[in-house]
């Protein structure tokens, strides 16, 4: 009787043995760290600083939500193609990189709830009391970067209006054109326009946003449906207390 007590005695410490294992493997489960993927250089959305690190929007948007959601995530700056590589080959489980939501993206990817909706805005110098909407641009040159969305929509508007167009192949060419007085605006999508503003560029908004695409964030079709949930509930809750605005305010100003 003695033997049997002893014996069930050791059952007893096994079973509770075997469910602290199952306990460990669960925790563990539970801190699984995701790898993000990012690209290395579209400010104000991702960048580097003078120290090396990266920052910007997307960085601090997607630090804010792993603090609201309780995940732990390693950020791999490797450039936009290569972090959606990355995405496809399963090296990563997700992706924020300014990336468009798009419906032919959409067949490879889940994407977030945007967490940005970006656009094109019309800018002067921060000294013109002239400007004050497309009307006054009639017979005036407008500066764009060749090749964006920016671009697009000045040509597309031209016509109407009535003004010429200027191409540059970078942006700082275009704000010395606009500031020197060469041409009366710009066109520039907005969260980059007002990054250069916030870093003391020269201009000024006096358009409101027309609507271009919005950002999202993504994960590899039907996988990490817990990751982009969580991102989805983050992001739903920094809204809502007032830290996404915060985030946006601190990288991009109207001027």
């Amino acid at each position: 009787m003695v033997e049997r007590k002893v014996t069930m005695k050791k059952v007893l410490c096994i079973l509770l043995a075997v469910a602290m294992v199952f306990s460990f493997v669960g925790c563990a489960k539970k801190t699984e760290k995701y790898i993000i993927a990012t690209d290395t250089t579209f400010a104000p959305f991702e960048f580097q600083a003078e120290d090396g690190s990266y920052v910007g929007i997307d960085i601090e948007l997607l630090a804010a939500i792993a603090e609201d959601q309780g995940f732990e995530y390693e950020l791999q700056p490797l450039g936009f193609s290569a972090a959606v590589t990355a995405l496809e080959s399963s090296q990563a489980d997700g992706v924020i990189a300014g990336m468009s939501i798009t419906d032919e993206r959409k067949q490879k990817y889940d994407f977030s709830a945007a967490y940005y909706d970006s656009g094109v805005v019309m800018a002067i110098a921060a000294d013109n009391e002239e400007i004050k909407s497309y009307d006054d641009l009639a017979g005036k040159r407008v500066a764009v970067k060749t090749g964006t969305e920016g671009a697009t929509f000045a040509e597309s508007i031209k016509d109407q209006y009535g003004f010429e167009i200027a191409y540059f192949d970078e942006s700082p060419f275009m704000y010395e054109e606009v500031k020197a007085g060469n041409s009366a605006a710009c066109f520039e999508d907005y969260p980059v326009m007002g990054y250069g503003i916030s870093q003391g560029n020269g201009l000024k908004m006096v358009t409101d946003m027309e609507k271009g695409s919005s950002y999202g964030f993504a994960v590899l079709k039907g996988k990490n449906k817990d990751l982009l949930k969580m991102f989805d509930e983050g992001l739903k809750n920094i809204r809502e207390n007032g830290k996404y605005q915060e985030i946006l305010d601190k990288y991009i100003s109207q001027g």
